[in-house]
């Protein structure tokens, strides 16, 4: 495995806006753009660190991005971070090799992100990449509903449930199809997060959309992110790996 860090993806040097790029000995792979967790104030790329390896050794190259948090950030610079980071994959990793497919992933905050370019399809576009250029999604444990923090921005209680454009529920049945994506959550998750998820879930089955999987864990809010198997592998690695594989 290669690594190449502190990558900016922006047109400015910004320390809030770099990537870290693990890459697999093979000339041919798919990529993961990974984007980690921390109520989008908090966390840091270092997390992909758990399953990189994992990967790579598939012959998969990971991507993962910090982008602009609060309290410097405000609604919906994220979110355009996050574009940005896919739209700089999409036109750069030829650079690395030949990138088969491009998959997109987060957890917690993360999955925020993930959910939002998936479902609000204007960021990708303004980013220049098509909702199509993306072969696939990984939602873990993300919020649906209006980010808490994103709330707490407005002026508003964190528990209130809000279903706005800045909710990526309000943007499911404005696209005839979507890319495969899996749901994750856990059985123990922050409170409120497991019903959130199948709240997301329903409404893909209302609306008619098939191609999806929801894979509920044991344990608590992102656990598996950072733990092994009794082999000593990555469990999180596994399941994405598990995915990836399932998209011809």
């Amino acid at each position: 495995m290669r690594v190449i860090k502190d990558i900016c993806y922006c047109q400015v040097e910004d320390d809030s806006r770099k990537l870290d790029l693990y890459l697999p000995e093979a000339e041919e792979f798919s990529v993961f753009i990974y984007f980690h967790g921390g109520g989008l104030g908090d966390g840091d790329k270092i997390d992909g660190e758990q399953f990189a390896s994992y990967l790579t050794d598939r012959n998969i190259a990971v991507i993962t991005a910090n982008y602009r948090m609060y309290p410097v950030a405000v609604y919906p610079q994220f979110i355009q971070d996050a574009a940005d980071v896919v739209a700089w994959a999409y036109r750069r990793m030829c650079d690395y090799g030949i990138c088969q497919k491009f998959f997109v992933g987060g957890s917690s905050a993360g999955a925020y992100l993930s959910m939002m370019l998936c479902f609000d399809e204007t960021y990708l576009l303004h980013a220049g990449i098509k909702p199509g250029d993306i072969d696939g999604y990984i939602h873990d444990a993300g919020q649906p509903t209006c980010h808490f923090n994103v709330l707490h921005e407005r002026g508003m209680d964190l528990k209130r449930v809000v279903v706005d454009d800045a909710a990526p529920l309000y943007h499911i049945g404005t696209q005839s199809a979507f890319p495969p994506m899996l749901f994750l959550v856990s059985d123990n998750d922050i409170e409120c997060r497991y019903e959130q998820t199948m709240l997301i879930v329903a409404t893909m089955k209302y609306f008619g959309y098939k191609n999806y999987t929801v894979k509920v864990m044991h344990g608590t809010h992102c656990q598996y992110v950072f733990e092994k198997d009794e082999k000593g592998e990555s469990i999180f690695g596994q399941l994405i790996c598990g995915f990836l594989e399932q998209i011809k």
